[in-house]
C-alpha cells in the first residue's frame, strides 16, 4: 500500500470520527433543551423546515417569519437561549413554530450548533432544511419568481444535497443607532448598502470547504488583522440526514462532499447569499451586552475592540459602498451564481 493511499485512508477515518463525535455531542445536549411548545406533529413529509437558535430578536422575528413564509416555509423550529425581550412569548404564539428553551451556555454548545443539530437529527431527517440566524435573509437566483421548492427540486434533479451562500453584511448610511426601526419593519428599509469589492475565497483541505472573508466588518473592524475577520461562507440549505454534521457553525459540514457548493471539477452549482441584517440600531446596545457575556466568539478577548467600536455608534458607509439592488446585481459582482439553473 502506497504512502499516499495510507494518508488518504487516515484522513478519511479522522473525518469520520470527527463527524460521529459531533453527532454524539448533539444527542447528549438534548438534556439542555426544554420544550415550550411542540407542534412538530404538523410537519408534513415533504416540507422544507427552518431551524435556528435565537436570543432577544423580537425586532427581527416578525419580518423573518413573514419573509420565509413567503418563500414557502410552513414550519419553524427554534431554540430560545434565555430571551428576556418577549421573543419567546411571541414565538410560542405562532401556529407554525415549535419552540424549545435553554439557559445553558451558547458558547459551550458550539454557538448553538449542538442544540440545532439535536433538532435536525430528530425532525430534519429526510427534509430539506434551512439553518439560519434571525438576522439572515436568504436570496437565491430567480428568488423573485421562483420558490424554495423550485430550488430544492433543481438540486434534487442534479443529485445535490447542499447549497452554499455568502454572507453579505448590509448597513445603513449614517451612524447605525441613529436610524429608525420598529419591530416588524423590513430591515432592508434602512440597511441598503454593502461592501462588494473586497471578498476573497480560499479553499481549505482536507474538507474541501471554501473560507470566505471580507466585507464591511473586515474593512472597518479588522483592517489590521484581516485573517481574524468573520467567516462569510455558509451552507444554510441541506437535504438533512442523521449522518450529517455541522463542523464550524454552518460554515462547513461532514461528510466533506457537502462542502462542494461552489465550483467543483468544472461543475458550477447554483449558490446564494445571506443578507446579514446585523447592523440595526440596536447593535450598539447589544454590543455592550455581548462583550460582557463573552458568548459569541471562541476567543472573546480578541473581539473586545470590535464590540467597543460598535458601541461607539459608527458610520460604516464609505464612498465605495454599493447599494443593494437584488440577486442579479450580486451575480454580476460574482457573489452568487445561477450555475446550471437557468
Amino acid at each position: 500500500m502506497s504512502k499516499g493511499l495510507i494518508n488518504t485512508l487516515r484522513t478519511a477515518l479522522r473525518l469520520r470520527l470527527k463527524r460521529q463525535k459531533f453527532i454524539v455531542r448533539a444527542l447528549w445536549k438534548r438534556r439542555e433543551l426544554q420544550a415550550v411548545v411542540d407542534r412538530t406533529a404538523q410537519i408534513k413529509r415533504d416540507e422544507i423546515l427552518v431551524f435556528g437558535t435565537i436570543r432577544n430578536e423580537i425586532g427581527r422575528l416578525p419580518h423573518f417569519l413573514s419573509y420565509y413564509r413567503a418563500l414557502g416555509i410552513r414550519h419553524f423550529l427554534f431554540v430560545d437561549n434565555g430571551s428576556d425581550d418577549g421573543s419567546r412569548v411571541y414565538l410560542a404564539d405562532q401556529p407554525d413554530v415549535s419552540l424549545w428553551t435553554t439557559s445553558a451556555s451558547y458558547k459551550r454548545s458550539r454557538f448553538g450548533v449542538d442544540w440545532v443539530m439535536r433538532l435536525l437529527w430528530k425532525y430534519g431527517h429526510g427534509h430539506w432544511t434551512l439553518t439560519l440566524d434571525a438576522d439572515e435573509l436568504l436570496v437565491f437566483p430567480h428568488n423573485e419568481s421562483r420558490s424554495l421548492r423550485d430550488l430544492t427540486n433543481h438540486l434534487e434533479s442534479t443529485a445535490r444535497r447542499s447549497f452554499g451562500a455568502v454572507m453579505i453584511d448590509l448597513y445603513p448610511k449614517g451612524p447605525v443607532s441613529d436610524q429608525t426601526f420598529q419591530s416588524g419593519d423590513d430591515p432592508l428599509s434602512i440597511l441598503k448598502w454593502y461592501d462588494g469589492d473586497n471578498i476573497r475565497y480560499q479553499k481549505q483541505m482536507p474538507m474541501e470547504n471554501y473560507w470566505i472573508q471580507g466585507g464591511v466588518r473586515e474593512r472597518v473592524f479588522f483592517a489590521d488583522e484581516p485573517r481574524r475577520s468573520p467567516t462569510l461562507n455558509k451552507i444554510p440549505l441541506v437535504k438533512w440526514s442523521r449522518r450529517f454534521a455541522f463542523v464550524n457553525s454552518t460554515h462547513s459540514m461532514l461528510p466533506k462532499r457537502l462542502n462542494r457548493v461552489y465550483d467543483h471539477n468544472g461543475n458550477t452549482p447554483p449558490s446564494g447569499a445571506l443578507l446579514h441584517t446585523k447592523f440595526l440600531p440596536e447593535i450598539t446596545r447589544k454590543s455592550v451586552e455581548e462583550k460582557h457575556r463573552k458568548e459569541h466568539f471562541a476567543n472573546s478577548m480578541l473581539y473586545e475592540r470590535y464590540y467597543d467600536a460598535l458601541a461607539e455608534n459608527p458610520d460604516l458607509w464609505c464612498e465605495t459602498s454599493v447599494k443593494y439592488e437584488g440577486w442579479e446585481q450580486l451575480e454580476n459582482r460574482g457573489l452568487l451564481s445561477r450555475g446550471d439553473w437557468d
